[in-house]
């Protein structure tokens, strides 16, 4: 008996060591990522691997910002390059809020992502979407179908998400409630963005049954989404009430007899993107502004929209370089096993901004 219970005792020490080196590990990996809160560095440590995912999805973030805006005067070119998960842009403005936006919306489809691989231990498929019967809620009579597959679990990634993205926000100011209004709508979009897969089943490819199942969208959707949301931007101010700050689009005044009531409050739309200031020309160079300048961007010559050198340039002209250079063509696959190409000389115009 006292065998099996050394053994057991070896076994259960054996855990713990393997545990407190995990621990140990973990907290090493979270102590070198620059830009982490106390609260962030708390959650890295319990569970680092979806630390990876919120990687992911800091990438598919900045990526799809850089794509979102490459034409523009402001390309979110320099903003992800400092701190990982740091404050990101100093000024309140419209930009901000985009990019707090899709931030979000990449930690919580990059997680949800994640989950759905088996990534991440303590989350896997959206098990409200399994083997539910067409009878219960699912497709017409005359087309069943049932719930199977793995759904992807959203709403774990949208509140670790929330947890880790919000946990930056530490002052209770205007730009605080600005900044968690951005990433709510964000992240929020990625549930709403949510579409349904489907798989036949039946003789000869018939769909006598068909098998259904919640998905994440392409990342691109989201991201052009994100960008009408911009464009229809709100400027919201903040205001004092019994429960603290708050956000208002605006001040309306009554006339006539209720004159003298209170002004009425007109809050800001849940998915509605807002800021508080008014953004830079983004011409010049500004640490304070967060603006990198256009000087040397490359533009296009004809046009006057996203890209061209009249919008990019800002009035100050642009610079012409005429270039040449040489590439393979013309490759012929020859048996056997060499592939043979032609020297081409192609030259062209490129424009930057002086």
């Amino acid at each position: 008996m006292w065998k099996i219970h050394n053994k057991l005792l070896i076994y259960i020490l054996w855990i713990m060591e393997i545990r407190l080196v995990s621990s140990f590990t973990s907290a090493m990996l979270c102590g070198r990522i620059p830009g982490l809160t106390l609260g962030q560095r708390h959650m890295c440590g319990e569970m680092p691997e979806a630390l990876i995912a919120l990687g992911e999805g800091h990438q598919l973030g900045a990526q799809e910002c850089q794509q979102q805006f490459r034409g523009h005067r402001w390309n979110c070119s320099k903003v992800w390059q400092a701190n990982v998960f740091a404050h990101v842009i100093p000024t309140a403005s419209r930009e901000a809020a985009y990019t707090y936006a899709i931030a979000s919306a990449g930690a919580a489809y990059a997680v949800t992502a994640a989950c759905a691989r088996g990534n991440i231990s303590t989350c896997g498929c959206d098990v409200r979407h399994k083997s539910a019967p067409a009878a219960s809620g699912g497709g017409a009579p005359d087309e069943p179908w049932k719930w199977g597959g793995c759904s992807a679990d959203v709403d774990f990634g949208m509140r670790y998400a929330r947890r880790f993205m919000d946990a930056r926000e530490l002052e209770r100011d205007a730009r605080t409630l600005m900044n968690l209004h951005n990433n709510r709508a964000g992240r929020t979009l990625v549930k709403k963005m949510l579409r349904t897969d489907c798989k036949c089943h039946g003789v000869s490819g018939s769909c006598v049954m068909k098998t259904c199942w919640k998905s994440l969208p392409p990342f691109r959707l989201i991201g052009d989404k994100l960008m009408t949301k911009y464009q229809k931007a709100k400027t919201v101010q903040a205001v004092k009430g019994k429960r603290g700050l708050r956000l208002v689009l605006s001040r309306k005044k009554h006339t006539g007899a209720a004159r003298a009531q209170k002004p009425v409050l007109d809050w800001p739309k849940r998915m509605e993107l807002v800021y508080l200031e008014a953004s830079p020309n983004y011409c010049e160079r500004s640490l304070q502004s967060g603006s990198q300048g256009t000087g040397g961007r490359i533009c296009q010559r004809n046009g006057h929209g996203p890209g061209s050198c009249d919008l990019l340039c800002c009035g100050r002209g642009h610079n012409t370089q005429h270039i040449r250079r040489s590439r393979q063509c013309h490759c012929q696959f020859r048996w056997c096993c060499e592939v043979k190409c032609e020297e081409c000389d192609e030259s062209y115009e490129e424009f930057t901004c002086k």
